[in-house]
C-alpha cells in the first residue's frame, strides 16, 4: 500500500476508536515491520502485467485484456480496495508493448493512481524458451482527503498533521524480465524505480510517508498428469525496505482445460482459496477469498479478488495451444 502507512503511533492516539480501524489499514504495521505499500494480490499469476513490464506472451495478432478488483479487510472500517487494468499486445516478434493502471483506495481518505506505458523486448534463449527484458514509464497521482477525520478534539484543523489535504504527481519507472516456455516461467521486477515522499515534516512532527522500492519475484510451473488434467504451482516473494519478505504460494489444478481450482497460502499473514473459469476460449474469469490468519482476523471476515481476462483476436488468427504466460 501507500506511504501514508508510516504515520507514527503517536499521531493515531489522538485519533477515537471509530477511526483506528480505518488508519489501521494506512499503517498495516509499519511500527512492527510488517509494513506495506504496493497493493497485494492472490491471483498474481493473471495480473503479471501490473507487477512486471517484462511480462510477454509472444502471441502475434493477439490483444491481451485483463482487469482485476480487490477488498481487502471485509468488515474493516476504510479497508483497502485496489483495481488493476491492463492490455498489451506483440507488435512483431521481438517487441510487445502495452498499458498498466492500478488504483488503490483507502477509506475515501488515500487515493494513490499509477498510469504506465509498457515496452518489452523479447530474446530467443534456444528453441523452446524466450527471455523478455521490460521497461515501465509513467505517473503515480497520489491524493488525500482528511476533511472525514473524527479527532476527539472534535476540531480536525487542530491536528497539524491532518489539516491539509494533499494532491501530488510523481514521474515513475519500472523494470522487469521474464523468462518463459511452454510450462514454466520466472520473472524479477521492480515496478516503482523512483522513491517519493508523500507528507513532509511539518512544525518537527516526523509523520513522513515513502514510496520505497518494491521488488517482485515469481514463478510457476505446469504438470502434465493426464490429457483433461494439469498442476499448475506458483509462488510470488515480494520484497520492501524496512519489512520481512511476503511469499505467496500457491497450487491451482487446472481441469479439462476449463475449470481452475486451486487454494493459496501467504506467509504468517492469510490462507486462499482460488477458481476461474474459461467460460469460452477468449474469455476467463475467476475469484479468490483470502481468510486472514493474522492478529487482525478478529477485525475483518476475509478479502475477496474478481478478474476477468478477454483475448482479441485482432487477425482471425487461430492459435493451436495456450502459450505459457497466458497459461498462468
Amino acid at each position: 500500500m501507500i506511504g501514508l502507512r508510516k504515520i507514527t503511533m503517536e499521531k493515531m492516539k489522538t485519533i477515537n476508536i471509530s477511526q483506528i480501524f480505518m488508519t489501521f489499514s494506512l499503517m498495516l504495521f509499519a511500527l512492527t515491520s510488517f509494513s506495506q505499500q504496493d497493493p497485494q494480490f492472490t491471483q498474481y499469476m493473471y495480473n503479471m502485467s501490473v507487477i512486471n513490464p517484462a511480462y510477454a506472451t509472444a502471441e502475434e495478432g493477439k490483444l491481451n485484456i485483463g482487469g482485476l478488483y480487490r477488498a481487502q479487510w471485509i468488515g474493516v472500517k476504510g479497508g483497502p480496495t485496489t483495481g488493476t487494468f491492463f492490455a498489451h499486445t506483440p507488435i512483431n516478434e521481438k517487441i510487445e508493448v502495452g498499458i498498466s493502471f492500478i488504483n488503490d483506495n483507502i477509506g475515501d481518505i488515500i487515493n494513490e493512481n499509477n498510469v504506465f506505458a509498457d515496452f518489452a523486448y523479447i530474446l530467443q534463449v534456444d528453441e523452446k524458451s524466450k527471455l523478455s527484458l521490460g521497461l515501465k514509464a509513467g505517473i503515480t497521482m497520489f491524493n488525500t482527503d482528511f476533511s472525514g477525520f473524527n479527532l476527539q478534539s472534535g476540531n480536525v484543523s487542530t491536528d497539524i498533521a491532518f489539516n491539509e489535504n494533499i494532491s501530488k504527481t510523481f514521474p515513475n519507472l519500472g523494470i522487469g524480465g521474464f523468462y518463459f516456455r511452454d510450462n514454466f516461467y520466472a520473472g524479477l521486477s521492480m515496478p516503482n524505480l523512483l522513491t517519493t515522499k508523500h507528507l513532509e515534516t511539518e512544525n518537527g512532527i516526523k509523520s513522513t510517508g515513502v514510496q520505497d522500492i518494491h521488488f517482485f519475484l515469481t514463478s510457476g510451473y505446469v504438470f502434465d498428469f493426464i490429457n483433461d488434467l494439469k498442476l499448475k504451482p506458483a509462488i510470488m516473494v515480494r520484497g520492501v525496505k524496512g519489512a520481512p519478505l511476503a511469499v505467496d504460494l500457491t497450487a491451482n489444478v487446472l481441469i479439462n482445460q476449463k475449470l481452475e481450482a486451486g487454494i493459496g497460502y501467504r506467509l504468517d499473514d492469510s490462507v486462499s482459496a482460488l477458481v476461474n473459469f474459461r467460460v469460452r476460449p477468449d474469455l476467463r474469469i475467476g475469484y479468490a477469498f483470502d481468510y486472514t490468519t493474522s492478529n487482525l482476523s478478529s477485525y475483518n471476515s476475509g478479502s475477496h479478488e474478481l478478474f476477468v481476462l478477454f483475448d482479441v483476436d485482432l487477425f482471425g488468427l487461430q492459435n493451436k495451444y495456450d502459450r505459457s504466460p497466458r497459461f498462468f
